[in-house]
């Protein structure tokens, strides 16, 4: 399946965002404040996330990153990760088709320890069956941290500068984001943090360096398609300068 889309929300002088990275927080205290199980805020979490899906491809947005599961939200009770695998389980198998149909590209990052073996034959299938598929980049980061996985980069850069295979002197910016587990994809243009936290939670912090900000005080379970649109047009009143003078874009 091969879907070519135009970015239809940018234009030259205001160019929308390419890459989206949403840290998708606030589903625990929906329910919460619901008097619902936790549960309950996960699985409306997981609607949000076919909501945003959906939007990206009608606003043209070509890459897509969601932080799914921290490899520190393992500390959480025993009971809300089951939930959590069985959630991520559901939600494969019943919208892999149509996002395959609809042209969506999957990548995980993020760690492989301590998943189940079902689940990384369940995410080593999904990439493998999207991988030609162009209309939208979907990077779901799973049992992820970005310390982890600097440290993971910078591990292997020296056991291949121990084997002779990589001088020191080669260890330059854009060879040191090779070894990342984001290796290939363009840096996120716009990072979106739902239910009013203000922080990154361990999440991009090599890929987020010259990202624009916009912390939205609206618990993920109710993020939808206008909070998306307002975002955008929030980052593209921002004027992007990357450290110099002039206004360009990371797509």
């Amino acid at each position: 399946m091969t879907l070519v889309v135009d970015n239809k929300w940018g234009s030259e002088t205001q160019p929308g965002p390419r890459h989206v990275a949403i840290i998708m927080d606030g589903n625990g205290r929906w329910a919460s404040e619901r008097r619902l199980p936790r549960v309950e805020g996960h699985r409306r979490g997981v609607e949000a996330v076919r909501r945003v899906v959906e939007a990206s491809r009608d606003l043209g947005i070509t890459h897509l990153t969601l932080f799914s599961f921290s490899s520190e939200n393992w500390s959480r009770p025993a009971e809300e990760i089951k939930d959590l695998f069985g959630l991520l389980r559901r939600f494969i198998r019943r919208d892999l088709a149509d996002l395959h149909k609809n042209g969506v590209r999957i990548r995980i990052i993020g760690s492989r320890t301590n998943l189940d073996d079902d689940i990384q034959r369940m995410l080593d299938d999904a990439v493998e069956l999207t991988k030609e598929n162009t209309a939208l980049n979907l990077t779901i980061a799973f049992n992820y941290g970005s310390r982890n996985e600097i440290t993971r980069a910078a591990a292997r850069i020296a056991q291949d500068v121990k084997a002779g295979t990589l001088a020191p002197d080669d260890v330059t910016e854009e060879l040191f984001g090779s070894y990342l587990d984001t290796d290939s994809l363009p840096d996120p243009d716009l990072l979106i943090r739902t239910s009013g936290e203000l922080r990154l939670s361990n999440f991009l912090l090599w890929q987020l360096a010259y990202a624009e900000f916009v912390f939205v005080d609206t618990y993920w379970p109710d993020f939808n398609k206008t909070h998306f649109e307002e975002a955008i047009a929030e980052f593209q009143r921002r004027n992007r300068r990357f450290g110099g003078r002039t206004v360009r874009s990371t797509a």
